[in-house]
């Protein structure tokens, strides 16, 4: 492609993920009024959980149909379903409606989110041109962060929560406009390449029933838990076992005998993993606990979006200068700063505050972003650079999304004890508490303990999402500590 069609092609790549950045931080503040309105607080979880179930079971597919039919029809294809299941959330006139419209908006997500990698890898092959496109495009994530918040806090405030998913369908026509004109696939498609059929099958339908007993957790009977994740275990078994069999896997199992990118893949999804309590929880403490609007619960994300693209950006200097395994470690503890942070804030720490706080895990992501995602592609052969650039991203996501179930569990069990300790406070009123309009129709003298309460579910949140990152910090010695024997020899 000459360069004018990289351009466009890359602003596509670039719109997209504005879209997944925009979709991060809009929903987040707009979490509060949809669990209001639909009446399903016990549901809050999943919410951020249904998306990323989508997103998860989906992105090896996509690698694949990008491989069979091309990167730049699926990558429109994407596109496409990320619009339409933005359309069905705004209209959903349930809580069930809505969460099934979530996991087709997080299916389109899967591939807007893996595919602008694996083709960025491919039309730049110079390598330290990909990784300065690589910060751009973690970037624009993080600059459309920033705007979710004052977007969808306004929108919110004003109009309602249903616009903040119109929003997607400009953005992403334009982007399907772009890739349309400008995209020249320099790979042609192999359609003679055979579909592992079998290994989607147990693929998808593993992971599915695995997550979907995550998310059960706390809300059903143990047994039925139990059921749906060891039924889960068992289809991934069978689709480990037919991976070896298959000539064109969905997943290229050979991967994992690749010890570098194993480290690369545990890193990341401890790193996500952990950064989704900040991402998640910190706009529902401004809200649920100091009374906030829904704008100014986002606009505590606004700090953490900011230096997330200064992370992003300055990652490629830093990896001039400094190894690998120093710079993970060091972008480890800034992560660890706001976990320790926010365990140890009060109640009544103002939101200023707080941002503040949250501002240093983002900085730790975002560089930790570029600097992983181009040492996954240079661990990888040629060969297995699009599969394991796809499954670095399928890692973060199954990361992301038991993560956040796990997070739901806690912040339920938390309010059930709450509750089961002031027999004058019900779920419905804690419904209430998390949205600010609502929580005026509350009882005054019980807001304090009912804030309490809430305050008690984020703190062990947060500790959870410390010993994540205590983890990292082991994996990171495991796997990296051999660059600082090179440097010394």
């Amino acid at each position: 492609m000459n360069k004018k069609q990289l351009f466009m092609v890359t602003l596509a790549l670039l719109l997209a993920n504005i879209m997944s950045g925009l979709d991060a931080t809009i929903i987040n503040t707009a979490i509060p009024a949809i669990v209001s309105d639909l009446h399903g607080i016990q549901y809050m979880g999943w919410i951020v959980a249904c998306f990323l179930l989508g997103m998860s079971v989906s992105v090896p597919i996509w690698g694949k149909l990008g491989e069979r039919m091309g990167n730049k029809f699926a990558f429109e294809l994407s596109l496409a379903l990320f619009i339409l299941g933005s359309l069905l959330e705004g209209i959903a006139p349930d809580i069930y409606f809505f969460l099934i419209a979530r996991i087709l908006m997080g299916v389109g997500a899967g591939g807007m989110g893996s595919l602008p990698y694996v083709i960025v890898g491919y039309i730049y092959p110079n390598i330290k041109r990909r990784t300065v496109i690589l910060g751009y495009i973690a970037a624009s994530f993080s600059a459309a962060s920033i705007a979710g918040p004052l977007v969808g806090g306004w929108i919110v405030d004003t109009l309602s929560w249903h616009w903040v998913f119109y929003i997607n369908v400009p953005l992403g026509l334009i982007a399907i406009i772009l890739s349309f004109v400008y995209y020249k696939g320099i790979r042609k498609p192999n359609k003679n390449t055979q579909f592992d059929k079998l290994g989607a099958f147990t693929l998808i339908a593993g992971l599915t029933s695995f997550l979907i007993g995550i998310q059960l957790l706390g809300m059903v009977s143990l047994p039925v838990v139990l059921g749906f994740i060891i039924l889960g275990i068992l289809l991934l078994v069978v689709f480990i076992r037919a991976e070896r069999k298959a000539k064109s896997p969905v997943v290229p199992l050979s991967v994992f005998t690749n010890k570098a990118l194993v480290g690369d893949f545990l890193i990341f999804a401890l790193a996500w993993g952990s950064y989704i309590a900040v991402n998640t929880y910190l706009p529902m403490w401004a809200q649920a606990i100091l009374g906030a609007s829904a704008l100014v619960g986002g606009m505590t994300l606004i700090p953490n979006s900011i230096v997330d693209i200064v992370g992003s950006q300055t990652a490629p200097y830093f990896l001039r200068h400094v190894n690998n395994y120093r710079l993970l470690i060091a972008n480890l503890t800034i992560m660890a700063i706001t976990a320790v942070g926010l365990i140890l804030a009060p109640i009544s720490t103002p939101y200023q505050i707080l941002a503040l706080i949250a501002a240093f895990s983002g900085f730790g992501v975002g560089s930790i972003f570029v600097i992983l995602q181009i040492k996954v592609q240079v661990d990888a052969s040629e060969k297995d650079m699009a599969p394991a650039t796809s499954l670095s991203f399928l890692i973060r996501i199954l990361a992301l999304t038991i993560m956040a179930a796990i997070y739901g569990v806690i912040m339920n069990l938390a309010l059930g004890r709450g509750i089961a300790g002031h027999p004058g406070i019900t779920m419905t009123m804690m419904n209430k508490l998390i949205d600010a309009e609502s929580a005026k129709s509350l009882p005054v003298q019980l807001l304090p303990t009912m804030r309490k309460i809430f305050y008690g579910g984020i703190r062990e949140i947060m500790i959870v999402s410390l010993v994540l990152l205590v983890a990292a910090y082991v994996v990171n010695y495991l796997y990296n500590r051999h660059e600082e024997k090179i440097m010394a020899e």
